[in-house]
């Protein structure tokens, strides 16, 4: 049997958040939904950055805030990631190693800079992503060491990273290593622009079994099973990924597995400031509970736990040790 020394390998963008406040009207202004994520160039990257008002930089990326969050709450976690040869990818290695977190995919030179995503955070909390994949979008499979794979008790695929063709292939590669290994797979949905694009990519991989893990939201799970309620649609991808899970804001969260629905209330919050990661520290905190086979209604108050932690401020990644705020809860 491998020795399972990390918890959590996640595989996904390695991106530096620009974080800002502003109003409907600069979104509009920009032809902007609110919400929503949508992929820009270098150039248009460049325009919007000079006209956001302030912001704050931090590291950030859907899954290394995950294994970020996972950090927090004591497990070991890996991250596999592209970045470039400048300054903002040392600034994630950085930000990511002083974490704990275990990161060695060498940058590369000549493959455009390293990912930064554009947030503008409006007054209602609502955050709107403007992504620039960069670097992030020519992660290729020799990034994808099998041995780490074997390693980990969970490896965690971030949706965002499926559009681009490089970074499948090693998500793929990290899918088939993890069968051989007997390692548990976990995917996010990431956004419902990657539902739309690849619906039939998600559900052959569905059928092929190469799923043990799924995350979404109410639009993502909808949108996949193309049903307006979100229990028939999470009960329709059920019948072939053998854990679903499903956030639904201040509602909390469900889950399914082989015939078992658990459901946990949203945690009572101080002050909304900030949505940005909320989906990607619930997932942090239910593969906590998966990692330690705590069951579905534990795993589901740990995310709660974790994600009510990161909308109460400003950015990504969590301030207050996740560990502290769980308690026995992770026993």
């Amino acid at each position: 049997m491998p020795n399972r020394r990390l918890d959590v390998l996640a595989i996904g963008n390695a991106i530096v958040d620009v974080i800002a406040d502003a109003d409907d009207a600069f979104l509009d202004q920009w032809g902007m939904h609110k919400g929503a994520m949508r992929l820009v160039d270098e150039a248009d990257a460049m325009r919007l950055y000079a006209a956001m008002p302030p912001g704050r930089e931090l590291s950030g990326g859907s899954a290394a805030n995950t294994v970020a969050g996972i950090a927090s709450l004591g497990l070991a976690g890996g991250f596999v990631g592209q970045v470039a040869d400048d300054q903002l990818g040392e600034i994630f290695a950085h930000d990511i190693h002083s974490l704990g977190v275990e990161f060695d995919t060498p940058p590369r030179s000549a493959i455009g800079a390293t990912a930064r995503c554009l947030i503008l955070v409006t007054p209602d909390a609502q955050r709107t992503m403007n992504t620039f994949l960069g670097a992030a979008s020519r992660l290729n499979p020799e990034a994808v060491d099998p041995a780490r794979v074997a390693e980990a008790r969970i490896v965690y695929l971030e949706g965002y990273l499926w559009d681009p063709d490089e970074p499948r292939s090693a998500m793929m590669k990290a899918m088939n290593t993890a069968r051989e290994a007997g390692t548990k797979i976990a995917f996010t949905l990431s956004d419902s622009f990657v539902v739309d694009r690849h619906r039939r990519e998600l559900w052959d991989l569905f059928e092929q079994k190469r799923i043990d893990i799924l995350f979404a939201n109410l639009a993502e799970i909808m949108s996949l099973a193309e049903h307006d309620s979100a229990d028939d649609a999470a009960l329709s991808v059920a019948a072939l990924v053998p854990t679903v899970v499903v956030t639904r804001s201040e509602q909390g969260a469900f889950a399914l597995s082989r015939g078992e629905r658990a459901e946990v209330p949203a945690e009572p919050i101080r002050s909304l400031v900030d949505t940005t990661g909320a989906g990607d520290l619930f997932a942090a905190g239910f593969l906590a509970g998966e990692a330690r086979g705590l069951g579905l209604e534990r795993s589901l108050r740990l995310g709660a736990i974790a994600a009510a932690e990161v909308i109460q401020h400003y950015g990504a990644r969590p301030e207050t040790e996740l560990r502290a705020l769980v308690g026995n809860l992770l026993a």
